[in-house]
Formats: structure tokens, C-alpha cells, sequence
């Protein structure tokens, strides 16, 4: 299943509305020219005084298995499960202070911009790309020597899709399962916390 295009009730553009966050891949490695690309796609994302604090830390199984399996052994089990085939994890970290060494308020909202340019940019190359929260920071922090004032956030699955049949029979439910946000007034208010927005 390679397209899962989000029930909007609005229409909204289509590189957009069929992102989404598969778990089948294949062993097939992505390509420099591609990993290239989503990653200008993030470097040209928006930043708050240009100041750029994401730092992104990309393992690819192809070039160095001996850090992507490192990366790998930080997953959640529950995540290490799916994993299995995908060729390229990447970390997405923030520098928390600013060149003057204040901290940086937008350091995280800047560094999600990157993230989602970086998965957009994905899935217009036809690549499947899936953000986890489910990993040990403290245990990736300690195995990549991540200076304290860099905040872990993320890491991203980035591969080729691969075939939903040879997941577990739970997580191909997941994979089948419908997409579901909440609704438009829930999480976007107008002119006070709380009034929906109609």
C-alpha cells in the first residue's frame, strides 16, 4: 500500500493530503541524489531570526551499519519491530540556544518545520517516511555524544515502501487502518481559547 490519501473534509493540495506514516518498507537502499533532496527540502525550512538550530543525524544502513544499528538499538521495541527493513533513520535534534548563547524560544517549532519540509519532500519522491516519538533519548544522547544543549526530538524512517502482507497481523491492521483526525474545531480556536473555529 503505497497511497493513503487523508479524508479532508476541505480539499487541501495533494502532496499534503497523501502524506502519511507507513510502516511496510523494503530493503531497497534510498538513494544519495534523494537523501540529498529531502534534505535541502529541510534546510530550507523557516526559522525564527534565520538561526537554523535544527541539527539532523542521518544513519544510513548502506554506509555505515555499524551507526545505524546503534541509531536502531534506541527504538522502542514496539518500533524496532517495523524497522526492520528500513534503510535510513535520521535524527532530528535542535541547538536549544542561539549564537549568543540565550536560549532559543522557537528552537523546536523551527526544527518541526524541517522535519515536516523533510517528509513532504519524502513522499513527493515517492519515498515512505515515518516520524517516531517511540525512542531511549538518554540512550541515543549517551551513544552519539549529544551535547546537553541540543534537545532530541524525533527519528524519522526513511525508505522505499514495502509490501503491508509481511508485517505482523496487528500492525497490518494499523497499516489498513482508516486515517482520523480530530475535528477542525477541537485543535484550531478564533478570537478566544476554546471557540472553535467555524
Amino acid at each position: 500500500m503505497n497511497a493513503k490519501p487523508a479524508p479532508t473534509d476541505i480539499d487541501i493540495h495533494e502532496l499534503i493530503a497523501g502524506r502519511w506514516s507507513p510502516r511496510a518498507y523494503s530493503t531497497e537502499p534510498v538513494g544519495r541524489a534523494q537523501l540529498h533532496q529531502v534534505f535541502e527540502a529541510a534546510r530550507w525550512a523557516p526559522s525564527s531570526s534565520n538561526q537554523q538550530p535544527w541539527r539532523l543525524i542521518a544513519f544510513d544502513r548502506q554506509r555505515d551499519e555499524a551507526a545505524f544499528q546503534r541509531a536502531f538499538d534506541t527504538l522502542m521495541p514496539g518500533n524496532q519491530k517495523w524497522n526492520g527493513n528500513v534503510p535510513v533513520l535520521v535524527c532530528v535534534t535542535a541547538a536549544t540556544l542561539t549564537a549568543k548563547g540565550e536560549p532559543n524560544r522557537t528552537a523546536a517549532y523551527d526544527t518541526g518545520a524541517a522535519a515536516m519540509a523533510l517528509v513532504l519532500q519524502a513522499h513527493a519522491l515517492g519515498l515512505a517516511a515515518h516520524q517516531m516519538g517511540g525512542f531511549d533519548r538518554d540512550a541515543f544522547r549517551q551513544a552519539f555524544s549529544i551535547p546537553e544543549d541540543v534537545q532530541i526530538i524525533a527519528m524519522v524512517a526513511i525508505g522505499h515502501h514495502g509490501d503491508a502482507s509481511q508485517l505482523d497481523e496487528a500492525l497490518q491492521e494499523r497499516e489498513a487502518a482508516p486515517r482520523v483526525r480530530k475535528a477542525l474545531g477541537e485543535t484550531v480556536y478564533e478570537g478566544a481559547w476554546s471557540r472553535a473555529f467555524e
